[in-house]
């Protein structure tokens, strides 16, 4: 563990060249400086420089902190000598997921209040979903060859009709927008009931019958998601919009 760094000097080495400025070397000597330390900054301003100083110090990257003496090491040693670790690489975590649900809250907070006056209305729970649901569908169309390999790991109708995990992403953000405008209901909720039902349903199967350990598609086909109560949320979501705005559709007729 770091001694107390309020009183302590760090030296950093760092690329700095004209046609680089290393990302790490920045992040590195903001993180000293956060941490307290007033850092002694040495730039490799040449390619010639930086080999040099690697082949001294028996080091094959840049940049490289000492402590006390101490060769801490680079940008993610100094996070973890000060008990701050980055994620792992392959490592589950929800962050996408809060961080798309928590943006659509806010969205549909402030369209209410622009187009309202108020956020306490119906329409505003309708907007949450469907702006949701079209960001949902975004992180899916950024790579859609990603998410139909991944999405064939658990949806049942994908894998009897594969082309189904390619139309997916757009079955879903199309219903979204027009779930916004409040346009189209007539197609918009059959097509966020039938894709909700059948993702519900095959999450169900593989999460908790199978008893299987599967990434999520949900945030595209990179994600690090787990499959099981996010999806089926998303899901679940995608079947109760379908149902009420699909009712008051059937109601206005």
């Amino acid at each position: 563990m770091p001694l107390d760094a309020q009183q302590k000097t760090a030296q950093l080495y760092r690329m700095a060249m004209p046609g680089h400025l290393c990302p790490f070397g920045l992040k590195s000597k903001d993180l000293l400086e956060r941490e307290g330390f007033e850092v002694e900054d040495h730039l490799l301003e040449t390619h010639d420089e930086t080999e040099r100083f690697k082949q001294r110090h028996e080091v094959e990257t840049t940049p490289q902190a000492w402590i006390d003496n101490e060769r801490i090491g680079g940008y993610d040693a100094l996070r973890k000598y000060f008990g701050r670790p980055l994620r792992a690489e392959g490592e589950t975590t929800y962050t996408p997921v809060i961080a798309i649900f928590g943006v659509a809250f806010l969205m549909a907070l402030a369209v209410g209040w622009a187009a309202l006056g108020t956020v306490l209305s119906v329409r505003v729970l309708e907007w949450f979903i469907a702006i949701s649901m079209t960001l949902l569908g975004i992180q899916k169309l950024q790579d859609v060859e990603g998410f139909s390999t991944m999405f064939l790991n658990y949806d049942l109708l994908a894998r009897r009709w594969v082309r189904y995990g390619y139309l997916y992403p757009f079955a879903e953000t199309l219903a979204g927008v027009l779930m916004i405008a409040g346009a189209l209901t007539w197609l918009s909720a059959p097509l966020a009931l039938f894709i909700g039902t059948v993702g519900a349903v095959s999450v169900f199967k593989a999460v908790y019958v199978d008893k299987r350990e599967l990434k999520c598609a949900c945030v595209g086909g990179g994600s690090n998601v787990p499959l099981g109560f996010v999806s089926l949320t998303e899901n679940l979501m995608m079947i109760a919009m379908g149902l009420w705005m699909g009712s008051r559709f059937l109601l206005a007729v």
